[in-house]
């Protein structure tokens, strides 16, 4: 009887135990990721009574209703937002990588839309003199060459010059569980790479806010007054899906987490698969050497009028098979020079521009493995990863 009572007891505990650890499964299944937007009991107190100015695009949206543009909610809560400003692609996303972008009025809001692509890549102080307060809120990749971040550096510097406060609305960062590529050297400096960061920089728009504050990194050493609305349930090793294409030719997952490496063929003769339907995850040229498969880049309206060897049937490698937790590589990049046997032709002057540095391609020229180039910049990546530590809003 004794050993049947201690039988029944086991079990009962164990059963609780087993209740206990579901709940607590289920429990944080339920803790979905929150954008900073889809938590509007953080700042719409804090916006009350402003006149507001938002840079935001197609990106900008609440994840958790609908997909609601920022800009449609912040109106329907009597916020006073006065004007939109938008980085490249527009504000509905369908402009082409480099394409102009004008200023226009939008047709849903009547809000004047200013562009910050182009001739005017940072507002003037005509252009903001009646705001109280800036949003930002676009939705980064976590790629040095991406640059939504170049016209964040723009508006704080605008801001700084002009003393208007800059609210973050930070979102995850689909590429920011590791930290990887070269880092920036002084004299390489564009609007694809304004700053000392390696090409993987491992930071939300928030974090990366507070270091080029810290850091100084605005013209003249000025620092922006910022308020980072932070991401809610998100750290940096966690996956996160966009709902929206971050731009034209971003259109999944696997080309966000393929663009940090493939993007790299935009300063060769190489295609990337601009003018596919699945741009960043192919790449090629008009020769059978690089490889069986094959693809022909055509203009698509809203991701590339123009693409890169339109309509010549490119040989290559398909890459849509590799796998989401991809990381970056230099084995694609080696691979297409190998077999294009072109040398020094194989780049175009807007390679070193990309990397922010001349070694690479030098290193590459030399007949350099990718283990031998990833090791020669390994200190500037320490360093950077202390330097980043500073930052961190998301262990």
């Amino acid at each position: 009887m004794k050993q049947m009572k201690l039988t029944s007891f086991i079990y009962i505990f164990s059963l609780s135990l087993l209740l206990i650890f579901k709940g607590a499964e289920l429990k944080a299944q339920d803790k979905k990721i929150l954008p900073a937007a889809d938590q509007p009991e953080l700042y719409l107190s804090k916006l009350s009574g402003k006149s507001v100015g938002i840079v935001a695009n197609q990106t900008s949206i609440l994840t958790q209703s609908n997909q609601k543009h920022v800009v449609d909610f912040l109106l329907e809560k009597g916020i006073a937002v006065k004007k939109v400003f938008v980085p490249e692609h527009g504000f509905r996303g369908v402009a082409d990588a480099g394409e102009k972008v004008d200023n226009t009025i939008d047709s849903k809001t009547g809000l004047p839309i200013i562009s910050l692509y182009g001739s005017n890549k940072k507002p003037t102080a005509a252009q903001i003199k009646d705001l109280d307060l800036i949003i930002f809120d676009l939705q980064d990749v976590g790629v040095r060459f991406f640059t939504y971040i170049s016209t964040m550096h723009y508006v704080m510097e605008a801001a700084a010059e002009n003393g208007i406060p800059v609210m973050i609305f930070d979102r995850p960062n689909p590429n920011g569980d590791y930290i990887a590529g070269p880092v920036l050297k002084t004299g390489f400096e564009s609007f694809v790479g304004m700053h000392p960061i390696p090409v993987v920089h491992g930071l939300t728009v928030g974090e990366l806010a507070k270091m080029i504050n810290g850091e100084k990194w605005l013209k003249e050493g000025l620092q922006a007054t910022i308020e980072v609305i932070p991401v809610g349930n998100w750290t940096h090793d966690m996956r996160y899906n966009l709902l929206v294409k971050p731009s034209p030719n971003l259109p999944n997952e696997l080309s966000i987490r393929l663009y940090p490496s493939t993007c790299f063929f935009e300063g060769t003769i190489v295609s990337l698969g601009r003018g596919t339907l699945f741009p960043f995850q192919t790449y090629g040229y008009p020769d059978p050497a690089f490889g069986k498969f094959s693809f022909t880049p055509i203009s698509i309206d809203g991701m590339s009028k123009t693409p890169p060897l339109q309509d010549q049937v490119c040989y290559g490698v398909d890459l849509r098979n590799e796998p989401l937790n991809q990381q970056f590589t230099l084995k694609y990049l080696l691979d297409a020079f190998q077999k294009s046997g072109k040398g020094k032709a194989f780049f175009t002057n807007y390679f070193n521009t990309l990397a922010g540095t001349d070694q690479l391609k030098k290193m590459i020229m030399e007949g350099k493995t990718a283990s031998e180039i990833e090791t020669s910049w390994q200190t500037d990546l320490d360093s950077y990863k202390k330097l980043r530590e500073k930052y961190l809003i998301y262990k």
